[in-house]
C-alpha cells in the first residue's frame, strides 16, 4: 500500500515533534498549556501544524489509492508531503525560524492537499 509507506516515513517526524514538547515540559516542569513560555509555544505548534496537516492528506492518499489512483501520483504526492512536513518542522522548530523552509513546507502541503482534492473529484466524477 502506497499510502502506508508514506504514512511510515511521517511517523519519525511526529515522533521528534512530540518528544521535543515532551522533553520541554519535563526539564521546565510545564504540566498544561505553554504557561506562556514563547520557546514551548512554539514547539507545540510545530507539533500541532503537523497533526493538523498530515490525517487529512494520507487520508486523501488513501482515498484515491483505493479508486486505483495512478501509483506514480500517489508516490509524488507522497514524496512532496514528506519533505513539505519535513521543511515545515525544520523550519518552524529553528531559531531564529527559517521563514523560507516553513513557507515552502506549507506551500506544498497544501498544494498535495489541494491536488488530491481535485483528483479525487475527477475520479467520482468518472465513476
Amino acid at each position: 500500500m502506497i499510502t502506508g509507506l508514506y504514512a511510515s516515513l511521517l511517523i519519525p517526524i511526529y515522533f521528534l515533534l512530540t518528544w521535543r514538547v515532551i522533553a520541554y515540559r519535563r526539564s521546565n516542569k510545564i504540566g498544561l498549556g505553554d504557561a506562556g513560555d514563547k520557546s514551548l509555544l512554539k514547539r507545540i505548534r510545530a507539533q500541532g501544524n503537523f497533526i493538523e496537516t498530515v490525517p487529512l492528506a494520507l487520508v486523501l492518499m488513501a482515498m484515491i489509492e483505493i479508486q486505483d489512483g495512478a501509483p506514480i501520483g500517489l508516490h509524488i504526492m507522497g514524496v512532496n508531503i514528506v519533505i513539505a512536513r519535513a521543511a515545515h518542522a525544520y523550519g518552524f522548530s529553528s531559531s531564529p525560524p527559517k521563514h523560507q523552509l516553513r513557507t515552502l513546507g506549507m506551500g506544498l502541503t497544501l498544494a498535495s492537499i489541494a491536488a488530491a482534492g481535485v483528483w479525487l473529484f475527477v475520479l467520482a466524477v468518472r465513476g
